[in-house]
């Protein structure tokens, strides 16, 4: 029988720009002092360990689209294509080995 994931959820609805993405993002998944990164790179490096819960683990994250329609800066993705913070966020995530279920 295989062990289920923690389960942490994420207040789409707190999320007004990237910063206050990271803020709500430390209080969803109870992070030491809050902290679980400040921008994409230092969210790479907490889900590696060391600053709160390492993966693998599930992250519902409610009233995704509220946030999707704040984090629209645009950014190069790895292929060379743009995309949205709001997309690169979920590829850090994702990549991490997070399980991101948008509400």
């Amino acid at each position: 029988m295989s062990e289920r994931q923690p389960e942490y959820h994420l207040d789409g609805s707190a999320v007004t720009d990237e910063p206050s993405f990271y803020a709500a993002l430390g209080r969803a998944v109870r992070a030491p002092d809050g902290y679980y990164g400040s921008n994409l790179d230092a969210l790479a490096d907490c889900l590696r360990g060391g600053f709160g819960p390492e993966p693998p683990f599930t992250l519902v994250w409610q009233d995704s689209a509220r946030a999707r329609r704040r984090l629209t800066r645009r950014l190069a993705a790895a292929d060379g294509r743009e995309q949205s913070y709001f997309d690169a966020v979920l590829d850090v995530l994702r990549d991490g080995g997070v399980t991101v279920l948008l509400r």
